[in-house]
């Protein structure tokens, strides 16, 4: 079997406080972004039904329109605003708009539009824009005085989305730093956020990662497909898809200037189903393997190498193509759903149909009466049949290298023979099933796992069920 790598023994520790306490809300870091570029999107109330029929939780902004704001009164959807660019400057420079920016677009609408982030502006550090950059902090300053002064502070977080850009250094993820250019601007904002407990915002976008770097390889690689993974020099941790490698790339970059306390929160990302014919990577297929296996990782909840244990929120992109959009056919190709409401594609994010993730459950409850109480699902996570030994060793390396004990699958254990990627995987999967909580999306792996009644115990080698 292929050597795992190994993560903290706390690693499952902060599994399962954080399972008990969220299960509750599990799809609460789930979050999309709803554009407004287009001449044919629905209303705002078609579009607040909508998302009240699926398990996004949240839902980003980039300006602050009263329709859409009003249409999520008493959804409990969480709602990020977004101050223009072009309001940068007066919100700046003058503290009376920044407060007039707030009784405007929050005071009459919150707490029944649940409003818990304010974006000042979209990836100004890498905008060229010297003017704006030097402003961007004063702004957050200002906004954040505004909603101290009428008792949000703390309920309402103020931030700025970043590119990826921002960073000098990315690969291998523990070398992550941020561009030196950005210098004493970067530091003033890290010290914001870390003052007020807001997060880090960012837009990482393994789909730009592989038009840069087209083989084979890398497409898995970023579709969280079968691959051989990429061994990061510094940690010896192997990565097993680009999302997780570049998140970790910022995680490292704000270790390494003292802001460890820092949150991250995924802005943006998503992948393409179309774009012009000379554009590498959109595709039908590539856009559903992305989201799909993206929100499927997500409800793991086994987080990523250097944050284990915990789905930070993300918000896909994008609800709807939006068609005025300028710039590459592929711009116009985000939508997850079509303005007739209906989906793009499936990723299984609608509550009333039967998701891929819970194949042989479909009366399972995902939700528990209380956060401390977990449904007790029986039986034994195994894969499905005709899954090729790629995937399954995939399957073997993401089981036994979050945490489970994979000693029985060794030379020497009790499940070691047969000595086949098919057996081991099993084992393991079924291990990591167990241990992490036996939910449904815990017996997920991609799409390629199911539950099964059949005790798939042998001879000295014991699988076991979670009874004990």
């Amino acid at each position: 079997m292929a050597k795992p790598f190994l993560t903290s023994p706390a690693f499952f520790t902060l599994f399962l406080i954080f399972h008990s306490l969220c299960t509750a809300n599990s799809q609460s870091f789930i979050g999309i972004n709803y554009g407004q570029v287009a001449d044919n999107l629905p209303p705002p109330s078609a579009t607040a039904n909508l998302l009240k029929s699926t398990t996004i939780g949240k839902v980003r902004l980039y300006g602050a329109d009263p329709a859409i704001i009003k249409a999520l009164a008493n959804t409990g959807i969480g709602i990020v605003l977004g101050a223009s660019n072009g309001d940068i400057p007066a919100l700046a420079n003058d503290p009376n708009f920044a407060k007039q920016w707030i009784n405007s677009n929050v005071l009459p609408y919150y707490p029944a539009s649940n409003i818990i982030l304010i974006n000042a502006g979209n990836e100004i550090l890498t905008s060229g824009d010297q003017g704006l950059v030097s402003l961007i902090l004063p702004a957050m300053t200002n906004l954040q005085n505004a909603v101290n002064s009428v008792s949000l502070g703390g309920k309402v977080k103020i931030s700025t989305v970043h590119s990826m850009a921002v960073l000098k250094q990315s690969d291998p993820p523990s070398s992550g730093s941020f561009d030196p250019a950005f210098g004493d601007t970067m530091k003033g904002l890290l010290g914001f956020l870390n003052g007020t407990g807001s997060p880090f915002t960012i837009n990482p976008y393994p789909f730009f990662a592989y038009q840069s770097d087209p083989r084979p390889e890398t497409r898995a690689f970023c579709l969280f497909q079968p691959n051989a993974g990429r061994v990061d020099s510094g940690t010896k941790i192997k990565y097993m898809n680009m999302f997780d490698a570049q998140v970790d790339a910022v995680r490292s970059a704000l270790n390494s200037v003292g802001h460890k306390g820092v949150e991250i929160v995924v802005a943006e990302t998503g992948w393409p189903y179309k774009g012009d014919s000379n554009e590498v990577g959109p595709s039908l297929e590539n856009a559903k393997a992305y989201n799909g296996n993206l929100i499927a990782h997500l409800r793991s909840m086994v987080g990523t190498p250097l944050m284990p244990g915990k789905s930070i929120d993300t918000y896909l992109f994008a609800l709807y193509d939006e068609d005025l959009k300028p710039g590459a056919g592929s711009e116009r190709g985000f939508g997850l759903f079509k303005p007739d409401l209906t989906m793009t594609y499936d990723i299984s994010l609608s509550k009333s149909s039967q998701t891929p993730t819970t194949p042989t459950t479909p009366t399972t409850p995902t939700t528990p009466t209380t956060p401390l109480t977990k449904p007790k699902q029986t039986g034994w996570c195994v894969p499905k049949g005709g899954i090729s030994d790629a995937q399954l060793q995939t399957n073997l390396d993401y089981a036994c290298g979050h945490g489970t004990d994979c000693s029985a699958i060794q030379p020497g254990g009790a499940c070691f023979e047969p000595n086949t990627v098919a057996s081991h995987a099993a084992y393991a999967m079924n291990l990591l099933y167990q241990t992490a909580g036996r939910n449904p999306w815990n017996c997920d792996f991609s799409q390629t796992a199911t539950l099964t009644s059949t005790n798939p115990s042998y001879n000295g080698c014991t699988y076991p069920d979670g009874s004990t």
